[in-house]
């Protein structure tokens, strides 16, 4: 990987901080972001690699959206934000940096701080 592409790749990515993205780079190779899987927990790669997904289970619907709007507040400190779909006990996060149609370590970096609320995967 090449050090021009992420941040501090000495820090691990919840420490991390997203950096604009407007286009104009290449999105991560399967590669690359394979290497990156393992810092995250139970999330997906989708799409040949274009696209990170997580599901999370809850008691009701109070609880998802606490969750919900726990990752809304990451994803306003990031100014990088996910796709969210939210059901009566569930929610699941998609990730892709649509400026570059695939994934950079943006996504990497929202993930890995949404990992930290301590919610289960579905």
């Amino acid at each position: 990987m090449s050090n021009t592409r992420f941040t501090d790749p000495s820090k691990p990515l919840a420490e991390r901080k997203c950096v604009p993205c407007e286009g104009g780079i290449p999105p991560l190779t399967r590669e690359e972001a394979e290497k990156l899987m393992p810092e995250l927990n139970d999330w997906m790669l989708i799409d040949d690699a274009n696209l990170l997904a997580k599901s999370f289970r809850f008691k009701d619907f109070a609880e998802t959206m606490q969750f919900v709007n726990k990752v809304a507040d990451i994803a306003e400190a990031e100014g990088h934000h996910p796709d969210m779909t939210v059901s009566y006990g569930s929610a699941t996060i998609e990730l892709m940096t649509h400026a570059i149609g695939g994934l950079s370590e943006n996504d990497f970096i929202v993930a890995a701080k949404i990992d930290k609320l301590g919610a289960s995967a579905e």
